[in-house]
């Protein structure tokens, strides 16, 4: 179980979100407290018990003044790390992603930690593709020759951006992303993997960011959008402006107790933000 955050709108220090609210993704690395349960009726589910940490790597990816994102990824716990501190303290933004990570799946190192980038493109997600040792061969075949050569680490999520950026990612962000996803499915079943693909996720290029919440059951992770101008909690009481027409895109809310400021986004749903604070939302069409 991994935490994300999208941010785009006039340009703001990195540690506005990573850092000080009082449920920031910091907090979230060691204190998540959501995660979705089957057959309950809502996925806002706050539990007593501790859920496993997310110390297995961070990483921030943001846009600048260059044609490409600049990136800061760790293996360490993003709780124990004063660099990520310092840099969130001095980097501001008009579009970045952050991310810290439970490893499920692939092996614990930087190669490994979220987003990922190629050329502009930044990507992260929250899930994983069960079987994924089964299948990851096929999918990897299908990656286009060129971009294979910069595909660094083990993980799955690595490799369904690879897969992505091969199905037209570039061109037409929706399609690929649901190329991919039927990518994924159809090599579960041609090697007999019982298993589920789940995947809530961000990706952008500098301009759009383009979120979904996916699974190929009833599992999908939590995924919300921010409705409007807020003023987050910090930790210490105080009040955190947003700037107006800003979107922010996270796996759980940055408030441990939040309202009318976070709309849930469906199953099986992509959203698509775009800069001015446009929002907006349609269904994953995946053929089986």
């Amino acid at each position: 179980m991994c935490r994300w955050l999208a941010y785009s709108g006039e340009p703001i220090f990195l540690d506005t979100l990573v850092v000080r609210p009082n449920h920031s993704l910091i907090d979230q690395s060691m204190f998540a407290r959501q995660n979705y349960v089957p057959n309950s009726p809502t996925t806002r589910m706050f539990r007593d018990e501790a859920l496993p940490t997310n110390g297995d790597g961070f990483g921030l990816g943001w846009y600048g003044e260059r044609d490409f994102p600049g990136q800061y990824r760790d293996i360490r716990p993003a709780w124990n790390d004063d660099n990520l501190h310092r840099i969130a303290e001095q980097v501001r933004s008009p579009l970045f992603l952050a991310h810290v990570r439970a490893a499920y799946g692939g092996t614990i190192s930087r190669e490994n930690c979220h987003p990922f980038s190629c050329q502009r493109w930044l990507w992260q997600y929250n899930g994983e593709i069960e079987g994924f040792s089964r299948v990851s061969r096929d999918l990897r075949f299908d990656v286009d020759p060129e971009l294979y050569p910069q595909i660094q680490g083990d993980a799955d999520t690595e490799t369904c951006f690879f897969l992505a950026l091969s199905h037209g990612l570039t061109e037409d962000a929706p399609g690929a992303l649901t190329r991919m996803i039927e990518r994924v499915e159809r090599a579960q079943r041609e090697h007999h993997v019982d298993g589920v693909f789940r995947c809530t996720g961000a990706t952008t290029d500098g301009e759009t960011i383009y979120a979904w919440r996916y699974a190929s059951d009833d599992t999908a992770k939590t995924l919300y959008y921010n409705a409007g101008a807020a003023a987050l909690r910090a930790a210490g009481g105080d009040e955190i402006p947003v700037p107006e027409h800003a979107t922010i895109i996270v796996s759980e809310p940055l408030e441990l107790h939040y309202s009318h400021h976070w709309v849930e986004v469906p199953p099986n749903t992509l959203v698509i933000a775009r800069r001015g604070g446009e929002v907006h939302t349609r269904p994953l069409e995946i053929s089986r």
